[in-house]
């Protein structure tokens, strides 16, 4: 019977068709529903005579069951083949088009088995890569029977035992490729939770609070907190003892103590006020062990109830202001007269005695707008702190710049319990108004040390990392520009050596400035260019992560204390911060109302692991004198 249908491929894939006109090169065919089509000849690999092309595919399919693809590559001989050729010889007769389609297809079918060749050609696969295929296909068999033993079990929320290892790796850094991530993916599906919900709910998390904990370590610290051993810097001995009875002013949980103050009065002139500030770049040398370890953690870490600090405990406790010492200190003296002029400056290395250490709980009831107003009643250092506090309205005034944005607060958080057991604390949060005396009085002689220093640096030419901010942008800077939100012509920070990096190199260019040696950083040097990129960017992570987990020690306090609603000052953007929290929330559901309102939220949901809060408007409250209270605050000065 002549040949009066093809079976061809086409876009990978075969069909069957009736030949209405066969030319040398190609033929017009056309397909069972009637559609017409071009087709070259070489793509032509079957002639054939019946069945008819919609019935031909069927049967053959029909037969590939029957035809094993190890049987059949047992039957084949090596080299190149028709597939045919060996459809006669696998059927033991001349084999119709329907098991020859059958047979093309179970090739087809088992490429580890047999090699295209060609259109409708096959070889073989050698043995040993046939093995290897093999292998590999059962490796996935298991991998998927795994996968799905897994999914199952996480389903159930019980942890599979391959979990526990990669609990780091599949919550903050997973790896899609292996086997389970992708349960955990299939899992998350199924139940319509997030990867951290389900492992949390398959007890994977010993807490919320430690799942922040430990991402942060991951990224920051991933070879742990702890300090390696280093040798101690001895104390300078040879340098001189300032006359002078040095007193701090901190919170209560401050151990890096890096300024102090102290005050003279002079006979005729006025007054000579010191400010202070530890000298740890006395002991610490540019490059030594103790370099190397500050400059990988470039600041200290704060957050409720514990911090990472920059610097191992013996090494600040050896610097660091504690009363009762002597210890070496960069002293910037100013002379003051009683119209509290800044008339002369000087500043020195010394030995400071350190008095006492004031603490905020203590002074502050004492050292307040109220007392100062009423009349300051007896108790230690209060002339000290009167005279710094009118020589810091003085400095405040001649900036043009207030030190403190009036009605912002500073938060406070007292953890009671272990942080091992998180869940099992409480917190208290009690606020401090920001610009308070003691804060202003602070805030400003950090501001006179911070830029007289600055101004020294810029003016001997000796290189220095500097706090910048012109146009609303604050940034950092080799070079000497003006600070506008501060009103000062440079401002480079050197008041925290204790606890930031940048503090401390420029602590290392201040002394080589005033001790007249080689400064260990050279102008546009690559080691200070990397040292400003690398604290800019992990400054600012750190601050992220403390917000973070403030904002968790918030939620947690809003169920603590059982807090269904709550009152908010509303900021732009649908923003506002919650009353007595420093915690700011998006409120979607809040009419247009214009920045200070006040509304009545209710706390609706409080998600401790996306630290997710749900707040719904109640109702607008009477009008504050508030304003813009959730825009970006100033920048803070220490």
């Amino acid at each position: 019977m002549a040949a009066m249908y093809v079976l061809f491929e086409e876009e990978g894939a075969f069909r069957a068709a009736t030949i209405l006109t066969d030319n040398d090169s190609s033929l017009q065919v056309e397909s069972a529903s009637g559609k017409r089509s071009k087709i070259k000849a070489a793509s032509v690999l079957l002639r054939y005579g019946e069945p008819a092309p919609a019935v031909l595919l069927e049967q053959a399919e029909s037969l590939l069951p029957g035809i094993e693809a190890d049987f059949l590559w047992e039957c084949v001989a090596d080299g190149e083949f028709h597939f045919a050729d060996i459809a006669n010889e696998y059927f033991g007769h001349t084999a119709t088009a329907a098991e020859a389609a059958a047979l093309l297809l179970a090739l087809h079918a088992a490429p580890i088995y047999f090699h295209r060749k060609g259109r409708g050609r096959f070889r073989k696969a050698p043995p040993e890569i046939l093995q290897a295929a093999l292998a590999g296909l059962e490796k996935k068999r298991q991998q998927a029977l795994t996968i799905e033993r897994m999914v199952a079990q996480l389903t159930s929320f019980t942890l599979p035992p391959e979990f526990p290892p990669l609990l780091a790796q599949l919550l903050y850094k997973p790896d899609r490729s292996r086997a389970e991530s992708k349960a955990l993916e299939a899992a998350c599906s199924e139940t319509g939770l997030t990867a951290v919900h389900l492992l949390y709910r398959c007890g994977a998390i010993r807490s919320p609070y430690d799942y922040h904990l430990q991402r942060f370590l991951l990224e920051q610290f991933p070879r742990g907190t702890a300090f390696p051993a280093v040798e101690l810097p001895s104390l300078p001995v040879e340098l001189p003892h300032a006359a002078v009875q040095a007193f701090s002013i901190d919170d209560a949980t401050t151990t890096e103590i890096d300024d102090a103050f102290s005050v003279q009065s002079l006979p005729g002139v006025g007054w000579r006020v010191g400010i202070h500030i530890a000298a740890p770049g006395l002991g610490i040398a540019p490059g030594s062990a103790l370099d190397g370890i500050a400059r990988a953690r470039l600041s200290t870490v704060y957050m409720p109830g514990s911090k990472f600090t920059m610097l191992p405990e013996a090494v600040v406790d050896r610097y660091t202001l504690a009363s009762g010492r002597a210890i070496p200190a960069v002293s910037l003296y100013l002379t003051v007269t009683p119209e509290m002029e800044i008339i002369g400056e000087e500043s020195r290395l010394e030995l400071v005695p350190v008095a006492a250490n004031l603490r905020h709980h203590d002074i502050e009831p004492l050292f307040n707008e109220r007392t100062l107003a009423a009349g300051l009643a007896d108790f230690p250092f209060r002339d000290e702190l009167l005279t710094l506090w009118q020589l810091a309205n003085a400095c405040e005034g001649r900036r043009g710049k207030p030190s403190a944005t009036a009605d912002n607060k500073d938060f406070n958080f007292r953890i009671e319990g272990d942080l091992a057991d998180a869940e099992g604390c409480r917190v208290e949060i009690s606020a401090r108004r920001r610009g308070s005396p003691l804060d202003k009085l602070v805030a400003e002689l950090m501001i006179v040390a911070n830029s007289t220093w600055g101004a020294l640096l810029a003016s001997r030419g000796v290189a220095a990392i500097y706090r910048v901010q012109g146009g609303g942008k604050v940034r950092m800077s080799t070079v000497p520009q003006a600070h506008e939100g501060l009103g000062v012509k440079q401002y480079a920070w050197l008041s925290s050596p204790l606890r930031r990096y940048v503090d401390l190199l420029n602590q290392w260019q201040l002394l080589a400035c005033l001790q007249s040696t080689t400064p260990p950083f050279a102008a546009r040097s690559d080691a200070l260019f990397a040292a400003l990129r690398d604290f800019e960017l992990t400054y600012a992570a750190y601050a992220e992560f403390q917000r973070g987990m403030e904002r968790y020690w918030c939620l947690r306090w809003l169920r603590q204390q059982g807090i269904e609603r709550i009152a908010a000052t509303i900021g732009r953007e649908n923003l506002a911060r919650l009353d007595d929290l420093p915690l700011v929330q998006r409120l979607p559901s809040v009419p247009e109302l214009k920045p200070g309102q006040r509304v009545l939220l209710q706390v609706e949901s409080v998600d401790y692991l996306t630290l997710g809060l749900g707040c719904r408007y109640v109702e607008t409250l009477s009008s504050s004198t508030e304003e813009d209270v959730v825009d970006t605050l100033p920048e803070a000065v220490d």
